[in-house]
């Protein structure tokens, strides 16, 4: 018999399945679609978009002075960005095949391609460069570390934790000492992909 739990996660897939359809809708209604990974416009829809592009004149001198002024501080974060890139990329390489835990794809997370809609003028394509780099490497290294959780630590918090990732609703309830070793077996089977022992 499932579980509230269960029937719960079944309902979210159920409602994530939906909102993945509507998005397939709107990207019909836009006029584009991929094809191998590459994104393909309708025809006059790039003369379109180009159509509606802010000069790049016009976008800097709409720019409020403390927003220019802020641009070195974001644009600074790329360093430990990238650092961080380089260490957790680094470390799964190593760590995941002894592990036996599936590698995470990168390609998987870091999509840049926002800088080809015609409709952005050259700086509001680095900026979305930037944030499509900056945000989807949040996102790998959080899939890195919530396999790493579900490897070594697969337990919840006693406290209400916002934003979990995926894996912790499978993850032992705080306190919950039965069948320790049993569970923690099956998480990592889980994350494997295997039967439930290790």
């Amino acid at each position: 018999m499932a579980s509230r739990i269960d029937t719960l996660r079944d309902r979210i897939r159920d409602l994530q399945r939906q909102l993945d359809a509507e998005w397939e809708a709107r990207r019909q209604r836009l006029r584009y679609h991929l094809e191998r990974g590459r994104v393909v416009f309708e025809e006059g829809v790039r003369e379109r978009h180009r159509a509606a592009r802010m000069h790049l004149r016009d976008f800097l001198s709409a720019a409020r002075p403390l927003v220019v002024l802020t641009a070195p501080v974001i644009y600074g974060l790329i360093v430990p960005l990238v650092l961080l890139d380089l260490a957790v990329t680094l470390y799964q390489r190593i760590c995941f095949p002894v592990y036996g835990i599936p590698r995470v794809p990168r390609r998987d997370f870091i999509v840049i391609d926002r800088h080809h809609l015609a409709y952005l003028n050259a700086l509001q394509k680095l900026n979305c460069v930037y944030c499509g780099y900056a945000n989807g490497l949040i996102a790998y290294v959080r899939e890195i570390a919530s396999r790493t959780e579900a490897y070594w630590c697969p337990i919840k918090h006693a406290a209400r934790v916002r934003g979990v990732h995926e894996r912790y609703a499978d993850f032992m309830d705080y306190g919950d000492e039965d069948r320790f070793i049993e569970k923690w077996a099956q998480s990592r089977a889980r994350l494997k992909g295997g039967n439930g022992t290790v």
